[in-house]
């Protein structure tokens, strides 16, 4: 009885701490891709709201929106969702590897003037493909420790392939389930720094006889069924974008408190006006269907 007495005492001493921010003018937020996929690629664009504030987040409606390399030899037009408020789409289009893109944006404003941000982006270069996928668990059978934390096995998700010799690749991979997409936002997302296995057979004899495997994701058994295809598109992003989803990570949540003490990064320019990213990256996929080996 005497502990739940102090647990009611201590908790009847919290209180709501309000931090005093100092509030700018709004800027353009932008969330913004441009790969070598056949597809619809996408701009978000949308305005910065108060730290505190509640209400729904403004979208930009009516901008001009294109993406262009570096060259002029291509402009390539986003149009704008009737359905969905300030999101904005190409036609199919591809872009290619290694060619240095400039993402366009132009805002009318109340007054007639026209806002313009831009940010530009290196494509990055890419392995051919990926030879295999294969779903194991984590260094054979020793997954005990995750397999605990998560109260289920873990079926773990490695690639096979031969990397480039560059070591500032990074991969982003991204993992369907059945063609759903299982990590939709940033937050959630793997990245893998190639570094020091540069030029290596990813997952090969040499790798694993250093017990160095790497994985790209990871499935709790009770969501996987026999015959269920898994892909996985193997994004090779920048080593700026890297750095844009560290610092994104450690200034997500709720708790001023345990964020960083600056703003996240940006290369939407000019300075001051817009925050976000917009990337460019190559892609190669490989998909396999999971065999109930266990």
């Amino acid at each position: 009885m005497l502990v739940f007495i102090v647990f009611l005492g201590l908790a009847s001493c919290t209180e709501d701490i309000v931090i005093d921010i100092e509030e700018g003018e709004p800027m353009i937020g932008v969330e913004a891709s441009f790969t070598d996929e056949l597809k619809h690629h996408e701009a978000i664009l949308s305005y910065t709201s108060e730290f505190y504030g509640k209400e729904e987040i403004k979208m930009v409606e009516g901008a001009t929106v294109y993406v262009t390399d570096i060259e002029g030899n291509d402009t390539i037009y986003y149009y704008e969702d009737p359905e969905q408020k300030g999101h904005y789409f190409t036609e199919l289009v591809a872009g290619r590897k290694n060619t240095m893109y400039r993402l366009c944006v132009e805002v009318p404003e109340p007054d007639g003037t026209v806002q313009r941000l831009f940010a530009e982006s290196l494509m990055p270069d890419n392995v051919e493909r990926i030879d295999s996928l294969v779903i194991k668990h984590f260094n054979g059978e020793n997954d005990s420790l995750p397999s605990t934390f998560f109260l289920d096995t873990i079926e773990w998700l490695y690639p096979y392939f031969q990397s480039l010799p560059d070591p500032n690749i990074t991969y982003m991979p991204m993992i369907f389930l059945n063609d759903s997409l299982l990590s939709d936002t940033l937050t959630q997302r793997m990245v893998i720094p190639v570094g020091g296995y540069a030029g290596y057979y990813i997952n090969g004899p040499e790798m694993q006889a250093e017990n160095k495997e790497i994985p790209i994701g990871f499935f709790l058994r009770k969501n996987l069924q026999k015959g269920d295809v898994v892909r996985a598109d193997l994004y090779s992003i920048s080593q700026d974008f890297l750095f844009y989803v560290y610092s994104l990570l450690i200034s997500t949540g709720s708790n001023p408190m345990l964020g960083a003490p600056a703003n996240v990064i940006t290369n939407v320019q000019p300075a001051g006006e817009g925050v976000g990213w917009f990337f460019t990256a190559s892609v190669v996929s490989a998909e396999t269907v999971f065999e109930d080996k266990y």
